[in-house]
């Protein structure tokens, strides 16, 4: 996911077709496109919480996930179209690869309750602040908002096409400016940071292991790499200059991350923190400090619009994906394969958006809102986490039985550079389970019941229901003219 996010960001979803690159691109533009997709505010919040310590722990994962992911990506981009299906297809088995598509598409699942939780703290800022931290006024936005999305979206309305660029800048770049900014003033006339600014709290202290859970959402903040990849054949000279544009692109990466999460823990005290509200517990700090309250709405719609125009844009993408191959393959029955008269995907989108009804009511039930949104944002997580175990592994076998198969660009020490992607994917996959340390006093084993039994359903469970009863005429029907009741 960029994430508009990010979510926690979590992260944004990325539609897993791919779309033919212009004849040529400069790395520079590759590298602006990269940071549009990747970046963004939303987890800053989850990383505030560590203060200083939020530094290591967003290099940690983007020396060891980041910079993999966009290598093995490019070199798998440039020599397989078709996306993630393909490349896992390919190299592992048909089967695989549409487990692949599945969790890009699955992760949605859970991916946008927890987006919109954060559009609706934002929203609560401008009404009450005391609604933040409300589970019904919660569940009650988001499948508002959602359902609002699905009706849009079915009606194929192509002008959204371009609300993720401006989502960037409106969303992203000029309210984390703004953040930065007021934060280095307030530190500069003398105030005090609320978290430790010293460097005996550069690294985060060790309580056991939940105390490094938080690091697991950054692995999903980073997800997306593979989406720009496929530009890497519009490149002059793909070995120099895709290296050269992803190194910048996580420089920017970090810095859109790290600065706005650092201004949050200057003004925020961590036990006062929301994960969802969060920069706008900030914006409202900064706002009251130097008397410009009146800035405070203004900034909650910057954010209210970012990330709906991130949801909008999306929303359709990792679905209309997966519809592709399993009409070409069979995957899913003929229900879900039917188009409406706009060509969209209507009935996977109602499907997904009961699932998406369900899950929001989790916020109404479960009386911490930001145990809720964290809960949503690990088992997104997990779920993407297999995509990129698939990926790794396909290309390194990809490199053993197509050795000669033509590539724009070969990842040096591919290996190497997929084993380090491989094991950091399984750590963050075992940490996930985990209970972090800002949340004790509930059951660890209900926990890590709740995360393992989203992961092994909808990541594995429900994909393999799918393959199991599969029929013949399911990829007769789809392979074919549009079924009846396909435009109806």
């Amino acid at each position: 996911m960029s994430s508009l996010d990010t979510p926690a960001e979590v992260p944004r979803p990325r539609a897993s077709a791919q779309v033919a690159a212009p004849s040529t691109m400069t790395w520079l533009t590759l590298a602006l496109m990269t940071t549009a997709s990747v970046a963004s505010l939303r987890a800053a919040p989850t990383m505030a919480v560590y203060g200083l310590a939020c530094v290591f722990l967003y290099l940690v994962p983007a020396i060891v996930f980041l910079l993999p992911t966009a290598l093995v990506s490019a070199e798998l981009a440039s020599g397989w179209n078709g996306g993630v299906y393909r490349w896992v297809a390919e190299g592992l088995s048909k089967p695989l690869g549409f487990l692949a598509v599945w969790c890009q598409f699955a992760m949605t699942i859970f991916y946008y309750p927890s987006l919109l939780a954060f559009v609706a703290s934002t929203i609560a800022y401008v009404i009450d602040p005391s609604l933040a931290s409300n589970g019904v006024y919660t569940a009650i936005v988001i499948m508002v908002l959602y359902w609002t999305g699905v009706w849009v979206s079915s009606r194929g309305t192509k002008a959204l096409a371009g609300l993720s660029s401006w989502g960037l800048v409106i969303g992203t770049l000029v309210p984390g400016t703004i953040l930065v900014v007021l934060g280095m003033v307030f530190l500069g006339q003398g105030n005090a940071s609320a978290a430790p600014m010293d460097a005996g709290h550069l690294l985060p202290e060790w309580t056991g292991l939940a105390s490094l859970v938080l690091i697991v959402n950054n692995f999903l903040s980073y997800s997306g790499m593979e989406m720009n990849a496929v530009h890497v054949s519009s490149l002059k000279d793909p070995a120099k200059e895709y290296p050269k544009s992803m190194f910048l692109a996580m420089g920017l990466v970090l810095l859109i991350f790290i600065l706005p999460a650092l201004a949050i823990s200057w003004v925020v005290p961590a036990d006062q923190l929301s994960l969802t509200a969060g920069v706008m517990q900030a914006f409202d700090a900064f706002f009251s400090y130097f008397d410009v309250g009146w800035m405070t709405p203004i900034a909650a719609v910057m954010l209210i619009s970012a990330s709906l125009a991130g949801m909008l844009t999306w929303l359709a993408g990792p679905s209309k994906g997966l519809l592709e191959i399993s009409r070409q393959e069979g995957y899913l029955p003929p229900f879900l394969q039917k188009l409406n008269k706009f060509g969209i995907q209507q009935n996977i989108l109602v499907t997904q958006g009961v699932v998406t009804s369900i899950i929001a009511l989790m916020y109404a039930l479960i009386p911490n809102v930001s145990s809720v949104y964290w809960i949503f944002s690990t088992i997104t997580t997990q779920v993407y986490l297999i995509v990129y175990l698939l990926m790794f592994a396909a290309a390194m076998r990809l490199r053993k039985t197509h050795p000669d198969h033509p590539r724009g660009y070969r990842v040096p020490a591919l290996g190497l550079v997929c084993t380090v992607g491989l094991l950091a994917s399984l750590a963050a996959l075992a940490i996930g389970f985990v209970p972090p340390s800002q949340f004790g006093g509930g059951s660890v084993w209900s926990y890590v019941l709740f995360i393992a039994c989203g992961l092994l359903v909808l990541g594995f469970l429900i994909p393999w229901l799918f393959l199991k009863f599969r029929k013949p005429n399911w990829r007769t029907a789809a392979a074919g003219a549009p079924s009846e009741g396909d435009r109806a």
